[in-house]
């Protein structure tokens, strides 16, 4: 089943994606603050598409794939609109970009397969790290600009948006993106042995 209201909201979540871009990227105030709102309701579908998948006994197998490709769609988007704005390197969103779509594209072979792949509780602790690092930046960075944030916090804002401090935040995420892709992959081995046609080593 495709049309299911868990499915609308993931491809809302897509949508909006490229909408919350194209705002953050504005040199207009407005549109910058316009896009937190947006970035805030593709979040909130990503909560709501699971919650009712569950409770309306609609998860498909669409949606299975659909739900993480959106997280990567809005994730992607924010990681971009950093870099593009120079707050964040363009080495560490093309390592973080290149894993997740590498892992999203094997978890949609194996949904296709009706195969089990694990996920590691690490994998979920990355996701939460990724997101505290983009709510982090995204707040910061619009609530500079922002007049009555400024007029209050802009002192503590400019400690808080140092490129030592950026850097430092986005290595971590980066490095836990990565390592967290090698486990993924070190504890599917036997799935990508599959997927390449290497004999199976048994051995745990």
């Amino acid at each position: 089943m495709f049309f299911t209201l868990p499915n609308h909201l993931s491809l809302l979540r897509i949508l909006l994606s490229p909408v919350f871009f194209l705002l953050f990227i504005s040199p207009d105030t407005v549109n910058r603050q316009l896009s937190v709102a947006v970035f805030f309701l593709a979040a909130l579908t990503d909560w709501y598409d699971g919650i009712i998948a569950r409770r309306s006994n609609t998860i498909t197998s669409v949606g299975k794939f659909l739900d993480p490709l959106a997280d990567k769609f809005l994730t992607s988007a924010a990681f971009i609109a950093f870099a593009v704005t120079g707050y964040v390197a363009w080495w560490m969103v093309w390592v973080i970009i290149i894993r997740d779509i590498l892992i999203t594209f094997l978890r949609s072979i194996a949904e296709a397969r009706n195969a089990h792949i694990t996920t590691s509780r690490s994998a979920q602790t990355k996701t939460f790290v990724q997101m505290a690092a983009l709510y982090y930046l995204l707040l910061l960075i619009v609530g500079r600009e922002t007049e009555w944030v400024r007029t209050r916090f802009l002192n503590q804002i400019d400690i808080l948006l140092q490129p030592q401090i950026i850097y430092a935040l986005m290595l971590m995420v980066t490095l836990l993106t990565v390592v967290t892709g090698i486990q993924y992959l070190y504890d599917n081995r036997k799935f990508l042995g599959e997927i390449l046609g290497s004999p199976q080593d048994t051995a745990d």
